[in-house]
């Protein structure tokens, strides 16, 4: 006898109990019906391990309402492909317009008709199976094409750090520090993977700095750092635009990671979260190394300094809400430190680096 198949999940968000009742009655025979009475909630039952296959969410609720889960839902490269049905009072067309804007894929209107909630949910369920199954089949061969993508990313950046004065294991220990900010951020699995392997590119644009101003022993002057200030413009040029996320974000950390919160970074003087997410990311993670880093320009500063300083730039260098996040992974950073510390020899490749971190 063939087994059965696993009940579905779905969710069902409502500020008003008897709603709650009144939809897990209706489903409960044919799915596994999870409740949550507030936004907050609802988006940490979609956070946790086991997420819903399908979100009914009410629109209107106290404090978050469902318009803002979703959206906030959808800005969540883990979660976004998770149907969400408004099911609400609201009848207006600008309030249905919106809530497919922001990515619902149907609404059911209030007073709730049993036979129209199960027909809808079975209906988005199906349709959401088959784009898992073709998502699935598309990863399964698209893998091999992203793992020679992420080797040549890995190789340019290794490229630009012969051509720097940085140490060894610099672009190995702040790819695992972003990946660590990320995920004490609230990033998912996916887009801190994302991360991890596109910031090696960070400084790929250094390959186009003369040696007399990349290898200058001493101190920039203003004409040298009107020239050193290029390098993220040319790191950008250098990888281009591409419609795949990978190569597209690594240009994105490349031109974006020397902006500042308060403006006054470069190439371009953006500010706050006009600056992308990625570049305020690699940010933290960069400066953090440096600073505990020896250069044959500098000595290492303790941990306790560096950190210091970092936090007494939060609001003018960094992204205030980012900085929370390094501190919270502080403890793994610091780990990471330890075991790609410059002195152990270069390790040239973050496949073998994961191996010896795990």
């Amino acid at each position: 006898m063939t087994p059965l198949l696993p009940k579905q999940n779905i969710l069902i968000v409502d500020d008003t109990p008897d709603n709650l009742e009144l939809l897990a009655q209706i489903l409960k025979d044919e799915y596994r019906v999870r409740v949550a009475a507030s936004g907050e909630k609802a988006l940490q039952i979609v956070c946790s391990p086991e997420p819903p296959d399908l979100i009914l969410l009410d629109i209107m609720m106290p404090g978050m309402s469902g318009l803002e889960v979703c959206r906030r839902l959808k800005a969540n490269p883990d979660r976004r492909r998770i149907p969400v049905i408004f099911v609400t009072a609201m009848d207006g067309e600008s309030d249905e317009e919106l809530g497919l804007e922001l990515g619902a894929v149907d609404y059911i209107t209030k007073p709730i008709s049993p036979p129209i909630v199960r027909a809808r949910v079975r209906t988005h369920l199906a349709l959401y199976d088959q784009s898992r199954e073709l998502e699935r089949m598309v990863r399964q061969r698209t893998r091999e094409l992203q793992v020679t993508r992420r080797q040549i990313i890995r190789r340019l950046g290794r490229a630009a750090e012969f051509k720097d004065n940085e140490t060894g294991n610099h672009v190995l220990r702040m790819s695992h520090y972003v990946r660590l900010i990320a995920e004490a951020y609230g990033l998912g699995p996916e887009a801190a993977d994302i991360i991890l392997n596109t910031a090696p590119m960070h400084d790929i644009g250094k390959i186009g700095i003369p040696d007399t101003i990349l290898l200058k022993p001493g101190k920039l002057d203003e004409a040298d750092w009107r020239v050193m200030r290029q390098h993220p413009v040319m790191g950008a040029e250098i990888i281009g635009k591409h419609e795949n996320e990978l190569l597209e974000t690594a240009r994105v950390i490349a031109l974006s990671h020397h902006e500042k919160w308060d403006g006054s970074g470069y190439p371009y003087g953006l500010a706050g979260e006009a600056i992308p997410l990625e570049g305020r990311i690699v940010a933290i993670a960069d400066v953090f190394d440096a600073l505990v880093s020896e250069r044959p320009y500098k000595k290492a500063y303790s941990v306790q300094d560096s950190l210091a300083f970092m936090d007494g730039q939060a609001g003018h260098h960094f992204d205030p809400e980012l900085l929370q996040a390094f501190r919270q992974a502080l403890p793994e950073v610091l780990r990471i430190r330890d075991i790609y510390a410059d002195e152990r020899g270069a390790l040239t490749d973050l496949d073998e680096a994961g191996k010896e971190e795990s």
